[in-house]
């Protein structure tokens, strides 16, 4: 574990409330193609903390055995793994928020009617690897610009590429209706586009520019714009498109506050059913996927998390799910920290954006690991 090591206590099967009753099969599934893809050294989008030689020790075994019913996926987990809580922020509780895959209108050329520019990966921008530097980049910007001289500079902020600092480095992938799509597309770090031919295409992430990232929905509660209680997707995106989206409107500088910018590729050969492609280089599974820190902890771990949420409907309900991590974010950051994924299209994304809850988080760590991931 990096330092500083998330802080664990023990805890035992019994004590992870509701566990007995999961869909321990579903979770295996999952588990076992994040174990494929690790032991055959599939590539991944975004790197994440190596897993231990204790946890690809596990990964094997569970390739080596057939297809398991729900109670010997169980036990797997059971006489392999030891869960362990792991504390957070306030209260010492972990927080969970929610994310999801837009269904979007698009076309493949600029129209009228299709204007804001979806953009691929620029052939100056180099991704630095965690605590890499570049001369000229100030320590803790994850991007640089490779400069036509060699050297390197901070890679452009969001405002600066809308103004027009991709030029010559990056081409429009396809076109929305509007940056607001563009925008959360970019905060989802996923779409599924139908174009006006009725085709299906997917955008998956292909790096960022490296700026942190600044959720404008908490600006807008902060600054008393929209209540806490109305606060969400639809509401967020209709106060942007009343206030306006050029330059010098409202709506414009408030989404030009989320200074990271997301660049993607496009990817026609997922089928309809399978999810985006998350960071670990899979499709995710709705309800069964979480982005994760990917500093502190390897893809493929498995997660118990325990909440009260609004995750079927409006009224928070129990939440109690063995999840594997599949993805991570530049929002997700701290050991207790995850994003749930929901699925695709406007229920999905209604119910993601009204996730904002703390939970108890435990990490299920291999048995013969000493409190490491």
């Amino acid at each position: 574990m990096p330092t500083p090591s998330p802080k664990l206590q023990p805890l035992s099967f019994a004590d992870l409330e509701g566990f007995a009753q999961d869909d321990h099969r579903a979770a295996f599934a999952l588990f076992v193609e994040h174990a494929a893809a690790i032991v055959n050294e599939a590539p991944v989008l975004r790197p994440a903390l190596s897993a231990t030689p204790d946890l690809r020790a596990l990964f094997r075994k569970a390739l080596a055995i057939p297809s398991r019913d729900d109670d010997a996926a169980r036990l797997f987990f059971e006489e392999n793994f030891l869960p362990y809580r792991v504390f957070g922020g306030e209260k010492d509780r972990g927080f969970l928020t929610g994310y999801y895959e837009p269904i979007v209108e698009g076309s493949l050329t600029k129209t009228k009617d299709f204007r804001a520019p979806v953009y691929g990966r620029p052939d100056d921008l180099v991704t630095l690897a965690s605590e890499e530097t570049r001369p000229g980049v100030p320590s803790g910007l994850s991007a640089a610009r490779r400069n036509g001289d060699g050297s390197f500079s901070p890679y452009p902020d969001r405002k600066a590429i809308v103004q027009g600092a991709l030029a010559g480095h990056a081409t429009p992938l396809l076109y929305f209706t509007d940056p607001v799509e563009v925008f959360y597309a970019q905060v989802q770090g996923s779409a599924r586009v139908r174009l006006r031919d009725g085709r299906e295409v997917r955008l998956t992430y292909a790096g960022r520019n490296g700026h942190p990232y600044t959720s404008i929905g908490r600006i807008l509660v902060e600054s008393g714009e929209i209540a806490p209680d109305k606060i969400g997707l639809e509401s967020v995106k209709a106060w942007i498109r009343a206030k306006g989206q050029a330059p010098g409107d409202a709506g414009h500088a408030l989404m030009a506050r989320n200074t990271s910018y997301v660049f993607f590729a496009l990817n026609t050969e997922l089928p309809e059913s399978a999810g985006p492609i998350g960071g670990a280089g899979l499709s995710l599974v709705p309800l069964r996927s979480i982005a994760i820190d990917r500093t502190l902890w390897s893809y493929g771990l498995p997660f118990w998390i325990t909440a009260d949420l609004p995750w079927h409907s409006r009224k928070a309900t129990p939440f109690r799910r063995l999840m594997i991590a599949s993805d991570t974010g530049s929002a997700i950051v701290g050991p207790a920290r995850a994003d749930l994924y929901f699925g695709s299209g406007d229920a999905a994304g209604a119910l993601a954006g009204s996730i904002r809850h703390a939970c108890d988080f435990t990490v299920l760590l291999p048995r013969d690991t000493q409190g490491g991931a």
